[in-house]
Formats: structure tokens, sequence, C-alpha cells
């Protein structure tokens, strides 16, 4: 069955494939896209896994993907699923291998003319300071016990340590820290992967990059994020490293050889769950937490490594960087959620996805109360990224979720195909945008050709009333693994 052609329109921006298009679907699919985006999806077996996500135990309202949305591990990337708590499902693959993998902004108090001719001596800089690159590991030594310290502790630790300054922390979402998290939960061999690795960036679509504001959409939400047109920026997009990835393989082993104790039955093994409420539902959940927490300790060393370096290198200037904002992507929260005039607990699954919470909402900080939480969407090297606000409409259609970047259109190996690397740094080079990396592979693996169109993503979450566009990011020096 081609379920492309099943969608049925539900307005201009949202389609939907009702429940009856396959047997064990307990809710219907929906997918947020343009007419444009759907012709590119299709492709890959994206809209299969939304319909077998569809069948979770406790599943709520609609199994959701964002414009940005490929084919993930058992749910397709950009995905949302909320399941009833306590006793609905919590999976792994709903969250993905890359705990918290993230984003967050920083803005500077300098301008693109100050970088102007000197982007590549930037470029050098920053990837001296910040490890990147497979398995690399950091600078930072930690004892077992200091590593217990991040992972059940997060930002606090960094800010104890004098890797953060007090500002930061109420600009990162749940304040750089999860509550639950415990480490006795997070294997030995986890620990071991993670112990050297605070403080880089990795390899794939993780990145530093520094950009300059070219468009404001809103100047005064822009304002009140302390953005200006011309400023310089650098966002950091990075996770929870090997840590993150052991505690996802290792707790789809434990899910997998549970289910049938439950009596779950999932179409696609990578589905695989348990009930949040059981003993492995909640073991997974402080482990996913426990690494959520290094995930955002480890964007905050970054943050901390780029202050050094950009204050090293912009002597004499106003050097100082402010934390705008920082975005979990790939993680699961417990929330509170309206479903059909209902106010429910649900268990928020985003995978590839984005908190888009609005304005009032109480689990957004003070400072953006009025506008509605900043939202961060990075999109690839060569083309533009985007800040937007949260809102209200979110929190009403998608479980206060948006897309989370451009989104693939084309597999890492098609693109290594398909992309002659010296031809693409030269062209990067024309348009005085410098790449640093450790791999001539990697870099052509997220060329910008291998992307979906950001600009069309993003007009479709704004049209569609997800996330409103503040402020537009073209980019000038970019760090890769």
């Amino acid at each position: 069955m081609n379920l492309k052609n099943q969608l049925v329109k539900k307005s201009d921006y949202l389609w939907e494939l009702p429940t009856h298009v396959k047997k064990g679907m307990k809710v219907p699919a929906q997918v947020y896209a343009s007419k444009k985006i759907l012709e590119e999806i299709g492709g890959d077996k994206s809209l299969e896994q939304l319909t077998n996500v569809a069948m979770l135990p406790g599943i709520t309202k609609a199994s959701i993907v964002m414009p940005d949305v490929h084919e993930g591990y058992g749910f397709p990337i950009g995905g949302i699923a909320a399941t009833s708590w306590p006793d609905g499902g919590i999976s792994p693959g709903g969250i993905g291998y890359d705990i918290n993998c993230g984003v967050r902004l920083l803005a500077s108090h300098l301008k693109r003319e100050d970088l102007l001719r000197r982007g590549e001596d930037l470029a050098k800089a920053l990837y001296a300071q910040v490890p990147s690159g497979v398995g690399k590991g950091g600078n930072i030594l930690l004892s077992e016990k200091e590593l217990d310290e991040v992972l059940r502790r997060g930002v606090q630790w960094a800010l104890e340590k004098g890797y953060a300054v007090p500002e930061d922390i109420a600009k990162i979402e749940s304040q750089g820290q999860l509550d639950n998290s415990d480490p006795q939960f997070v294997s030995e061999y986890a620990k071991r992967r993670g112990i050297d690795q605070l403080g880089t960036i990795g390899s794939g679509n993780h990145f530093v990059e520094v950009s300059y504001i070219d468009e404001i959409y809103d100047e005064e939400i822009a304002a009140s994020f302390g953005l200006k047109l011309g400023q310089l920026t650098v966002l950091i997009h990075t996770g929870s490293r090997g840590l993150g990835h052991q505690v996802a393989s290792d707790y789809m082993k434990v899910m997998v050889a549970s289910m049938g104790k439950y009596g779950i039955s999932v179409p696609d093994r990578e589905l695989a769950c348990v009930p949040f409420n059981s003993q492995e539902g909640q073991e997974y959940f402080k482990a996913m937490a426990a690494a959520a927490n290094y995930a955002w300790c480890n964007r905050q060393v970054i943050t901390w490594e780029i202050r050094n370096a950009w204050e090293e290198f912009f002597k004499g200037k106003n050097t100082q960087l402010d934390l705008v904002y920082d975005v979990a992507h790939n993680i699961a929260k417990v929330e509170d959620h309206v479903v059909n005039g209902e106010k429910k607990k649900l268990i928020v699954h985003r995978k590839g996805s984005t908190r888009s919470f609005g304005p009032g909402h109480p689990e957004v900080t003070d400072c953006y109360k009025q506008t509605g939480q900043p939202v961060i969407i990075p999109g690839s090297m060569g083309t533009a990224s985007y800040v937007m606000a949260g809102t209200a409409h979110a929190m009403e259609e998608s479980f206060g979720s948006t897309c989370h970047g451009a989104g693939r259109r084309m597999s890492r190996r098609a693109a290594q195909r398909s992309v002659n690397i010296h031809e693409l740094e030269k062209e990067l080079a024309g348009r005085n945008i410098f790449v640093r990396a450790g791999s001539r592979s990697g870099v052509s693996e997220e060329a910008p050709i291998a992307y979906k169109d950001i600009d069309e993503v993003i007009e479709v979450v704004h049209q569609a009333g997800i996330a409103k566009k503040v402020a537009r990011l073209r980019p000038m020096a970019v760090i890769k693994g």
C-alpha cells in the first residue's frame, strides 16, 4: 500500500493518515508538510514508521511528524508521540540513540563586520579549542565519582566547576538538569564511553557554527531574545556522545526481552517498549535522564571552550557571549497537556523535534514568559538557521512541539557519492563560509544538497502556527567532526 496516497488533507500544512489505513493503529498519524515537502516524503520508510508508532500502547491523540521528517530507528526522525501516564509505553526508539542531542545559541556583542576576512582564522581557532570527531576524547579528566555527579546534576556541576555563569542556568531547557536521573542505572560500559568525552562535539551532523543575523522577522521578540540585525552568533549542536548511545543500546535489549512479560506486541522490533511505570521503564527513564544531564553539561563545557577561544581571538573588543537558549531534540518528558478538552499527564517522546512552549507556560523561564520560549532550528552548513518562538497553538495541536532542523533528503552514503568535496569547499569559501573538520567524508555527508530546503521547512511550521519566525542566521565559520 502506498501510504502517501492515503494522506487526507486537514489544512494547507497538515495531513493525516486515518486509523483504517493500517490494522492496529490506535490513533491517526499526522504529517506537517507543504505540497513540496510531501513530494520528497515516500522515498524512505518514514510514513510506515509513523503508522507503526500509532500502535504503541497508551498512545494519545495522534502520532505526529514534522516537515523535517526522515526515516529513523523505529520512530521516524521528526516524530512526536505522547503516551498515557503512568502505564503507557516508553520506547528508546522514540527518544533516539543520541539522548538529548540538542542545540544552543550564543549571542555576541560583535557584528559581522568584526569577522570579515577573518572567518577562516576563527574556524581554525575554534577547531583547536573544541575537540571533535568519532570517539574523540576531551580535555577534562573526570573521576568516576565526578562523572556520577555530572549524570545526576547536569549543568549545576558545570556551574560549580567554573564552566558556567549563573545567568546561563535559566536559559537552558529544564535548567539543564532532570531531577529523576540516577547514575546507578547507567551501565559501567556506558560510563567508560563517556568519562573522557565531556566538552566534545563528536561527528555526524554535530557542529559548532559562527553565524550572523541577516534577517529579523519580529523586532519585539528578537529584542527580548537579545538579537539584532548583523549580530554574530554561535550555534552548538551535539548530545550525550558515546554514553547516551550506550544507554539506548543497553535498554533496547532490556525492552525487547521484557515486552512479552507485559503482553506487548509491536509491528517493528525497533519500537520495543514497556509500561512507563514498570521496573524496566523506570530504570530506563532514570538512565535516560542521566544521559540528558550529561548532554546539557557537554554543551555547557563546549560553551566555556568557545568563550575562551572567542576572548583570545577578539582581543580588545567586547567578547561576552550570552546564552540565548538551549533545547533538547531527543528526549522523553512527563508533561501536562489538554487533549479533547481534558487535562492529561502524558509521557511525551520527542525524537528529532523541539519543544515549542508558548507564552505564559509554567515551564518557560521568566525572561521569556511574554514571548514563548526560543526555538532554535539549525539548517545545513551552507544555507541558514532560524530562531523561532513557541506558541499557544503548538500547545493545542502538537504537544508543544515543532521541527528540529532541515531534515535529511539524502542518505550519508548517497551524499558522499554525489558531492565533490573540493568543489563544495571552494563553493562555500566563495561565499565566505569556512569549514574545519576532522574528516573530509564527514563534510560531504553534511553537504547542503543532502538536506531539505530549510526555508520551506520553517515556512510550514510558521504557517501552521506551531512556531513563530523571529530571526534568520547565515553561516560564516563551521566546525565539524
